[in-house]
């Protein structure tokens, strides 16, 4: 499950208030207006429902009493899950609680997410996706999403509880400079790879994890390619293919 970043809610919000403010009110206009059909349509109301989803809410006040201090932060998606965010010393005994008081023993995936703005913009999208009223990237201040955070890279599991049908996503901030947590392999096994593939991407270590060789890259590959500094230098020297093969839309100027 993932989560939309704030600053696309941003976007998606300045986007729909500006289409909001172009429409031309209309004259005479009523909370209700009867069309031929005799149909009486309501004007929807603008204000947020709040939405409640209960399960979540017990979860997490579960979650609470367990954890105590340890929760840093939480937060609900009505229906769609429950995230919260622990110290990187605290993950493993996290992910222990959660499997045995919570009953969630289906181990989703692991990952991190380095929430630094990539320091080469947006080269690599298709010209028309790219603004040039943007704002420069390194004026933009990190933003974090669910739960927030504290430091650039932050470690991410998902587990499940099919007893009481609820996902929940564990986040844990990591230093920066050397990004390390303990191994969730004697809690979840399945997490083996996932381990694997965020240590050779990400550079994050997992200790007392027995086998941290490379999957895909070569065993003497020098840096973490899904770093946001790490450069493509394939799309530094060869321009993405998008950029340059835009072709016109039928009927339109070329």
């Amino acid at each position: 499950m993932s989560e939309i970043p704030e600053h696309l809610l941003k976007r998606a919000q300045a986007a729909r208030e500006k289409a909001e403010s172009s429409q031309e009110p209309t004259d005479n206009a009523s909370p209700t207006k009867e069309t031929n059909s005799q149909t009486t349509v309501a004007v929807a109301d603008e204000s947020p429902i709040q939405e409640i989803d209960e399960k979540a809410e017990e979860i997490l006040e579960r979650i609470s009493k367990g954890l105590g201090q340890k929760l840093i932060s939480s937060h609900i998606a009505p229906n769609r899950g429950l995230w919260i965010r622990v110290s990187s010393d605290d993950w493993r005994e996290t992910a222990q609680f959660l499997r045995d008081q919570l009953d969630c023993r289906f181990f989703d995936w692991l990952s991190v997410i380095d929430w630094m703005p990539s320091p080469y913009g947006r080269e690599l999208e298709t010209e028309q996706d790219v603004d040039s009223q943007a704002e420069r990237i390194e004026d933009q201040p990190i933003e974090w999403g669910y739960t927030g955070g504290k430091t650039r890279f932050q470690l991410i599991t998902r587990v499940y509880s099919i007893s009481l049908g609820i996902g929940v996503m564990v986040k844990a901030d990591l230093d920066d400079h050397n990004p390390r947590a303990l191994s969730l392999i004697p809690v979840y096994p399945g997490a083996n790879w996932h381990e694997r593939e965020a240590r050779e991407m990400f550079g994050v270590t997992f200790d007392e994890h027995p086998d941290l060789r490379n999957i895909y890259l070569p065993g003497d590959f020098e840096g973490h390619p899904l770093r946001k500094d790490y450069p493509l230098l394939s799309r530094r020297i060869k321009p993405w293919p998008g950029i340059v093969d835009v072709e016109a839309m039928p009927g339109e100027e070329k």
